[in-house]
């Protein structure tokens, strides 16, 4: 049911006074935790020194975050300053080149960090899927690029592949698991898509040109390969009216993300209290569910500052790449919920829709998002952590479907059909708020502990129920109608300007 009359300005009002109050209130709680825990034995490790000028330590638990932005800035900045260089000259002066210039230059990076012979061995897998699409069986491409990202991911394939890189540094492990892991994924869409478009005749050197693109070579996003080809192929790119603006704004947001994290460590220790669940439950329950939303917000700018590094670079050599994902703080639904809108596009293509169809019915949805998370769980590394994430989260999807069909069932349809607006949306706004706890619980499965999600479900549920069950809830319906009108905001301005572009 489409919602199209406004919020009253009281009611909103009283959403953002509430949400602002609550997210305020749990705030201060993580504040006097992080002061009060700051000396404790059980973060020495985690929580170092740091702004000693103003007394402040600083949460390091999120080793790659701090190798990031400390020993390996500098690495970063000067690799993809050099490619920007690169990419800007050829485009200057052999603009029918530059993707060539591309390969060329992420393939001598490839080999700079990893050493000449992980490239031979990233080569032998892009070589033996594209020998493979050349008999044109899409599940025979399929199967060896599972088969390949297993290889990846399970002993005793897995250790004697990772001794191809030459050397032993911190983030080594990171960037063989994420180099080999997207090479496997963009092998396989080049594969599917050469199957999909015989007529077309990729060649390995697209696909080549495709893999060893840098700034999505060890991080993602993935594009698939369709995507890419058209988009690089490009002798005159042309960029759109205003594409230079919006490049230094989101280079901007980036730097001010990092910042903004950087001075979060500094006062809360998000990923530090967690580690351990005595002092975790003595917190208030309003800062255990401060602590439970702000691990999720973490790892979604985590990605967004990662993705939107990397996506300026591309957005320079006139790509369009995937968009950074969508704020947790926006999702109330599990079929939006991802934190890598590459993975997810590609998961989407080649499973999800291809199985599930127009995902209106149980059966195929149900053995779609099987399917999916089945990829996902291998993609992710089999264990029994990410067995349980994966089972909840396609429970939940399936599960909001189960819930859809219902309410689409006669007499419950004719009952909200004579409800207003309003009333729909308070309802669809409750079980909005009942979702959007269930996909953190779900999230913090793999994202912290299970220990620590138990005890969080624990606190919020059955210890503090009903008093600070019914006041997490409502606090989270707040901020649903919130997103809700947001959204309808945003789909009304789009509606406008097709209207105005048809006209």
């Amino acid at each position: 049911m489409g919602i199209k009359t406004p919020l009253p300005a009281a009611e909103l009002g009283l959403y953002s006074l509430v949400l602002s109050g609550a997210l305020a209130y749990s705030g201060q709680g993580l504040l006097e935790a992080s002061q009060d825990g700051a000396h404790r034995k059980s973060f020495r490790e985690l929580v170092q020194p740091g702004w000693e000028y103003i007394g402040r330590k600083m949460d390091v638990a999120d080793f790659e975050w701090v190798m990031w932005f400390t020993s390996f800035r500098n690495i970063i900045i000067f690799i993809l300053s050099g490619h920007v260089l690169f990419a800007k000259l050829c485009t200057m002066a052999a603009p029918q080149l530059r993707s060539w210039m591309y390969a060329v230059y992420g393939a001598l990076a490839v080999v700079g960090t990893m050493g000449p012979w992980y490239l031979l061995l990233l080569l032998g897998h892009c070589v033996s899927l594209y020998v493979a699409s050349l008999l044109g069986q899409p599940w025979l491409c399929a199967s060896l690029g599972l088969a390949g990202l297993a290889s990846f991911k399970l002993d005793p394939l897995i250790s004697w592949q990772s001794g191809f890189v030459t050397g032993a540094f911190d983030l080594r492990e990171v960037l063989f698991h994420g180099g080999s892991g997207f090479t496997v994924l963009r092998c396989t869409s080049f594969a599917l898509e050469r199957c999909a478009h015989p007529d077309r005749r990729y060649s390995l050197t697209d696909l080549l040109k495709y893999n060893f693109y840098l700034p999505f070579f060890f991080f993602g996003p993935i594009m698939t390969f369709d995507r890419f080809h058209a988009q690089v192929s490009q002798v005159e790119p042309v960029r759109p009216q205003g594409e230079l603006w919006r490049i230094r704004v989101q280079a901007g947001l980036s730097v001010v993300s990092v910042v903004a994290v950087d001075i979060f460590f500094h006062f809360f220790y998000i990923l530090t209290i967690p580690s351990d669940l005595k002092f975790a439950n003595r917190l208030p329950d309003s800062a255990l569910a401060g602590l439970a939303y702000s691990n999720l917000v973490y790892d979604w700018v985590k990605a967004a500052v990662l993705f939107g590094v990397v996506n300026t670079v591309a957005r320079l050599d006139h790509l369009d790449p995937p968009r950074a994902p969508k704020c947790i703080t926006a999702l109330y639904v599990f079929s939006e919920t991802h934190f890598d809108r590459g993975i997810n596009d590609w998961l989407c293509k080649y499973v999800y829709d291809y199985i599930g169809g127009e995902h209106s019915a149980v059966i195929p949805e149900l053995v779609a998002s099987m399917a999916t998370f089945a990829v996902t769980t291998l993609w992710l590394g089999p264990c029994d952590i990410v067995y349980l994430w994966s089972f909840l989260n396609c429970f939940g999807l399936n599960f909001e479907l189960w819930v859809q069909k219902l309410a689409e069932w006669g007499p419950l349809a004719q009952i909200e059909a004579a409800l207003s607006e309003q009333m729909s949306r308070r309802i669809r706004g409750l079980f909005g708020a009942m979702n959007f706890w269930a996909i953190i619980t779900y999230n913090l499965v793999s994202l912290n502990s299970l220990e620590f999600t138990e005890l969080v479900t624990r606190r919020l549920l059955l210890t503090g129920f009903p008093k600070t069950t019914l006041a997490v809830l409502f606090v989270t319906y707040c901020g649903v109608q919130l997103v809700k009108e947001w959204e309808r905001t945003l789909a009304l301005e789009k509606e406008k300007q097709d209207k105005e572009k048809s006209e």
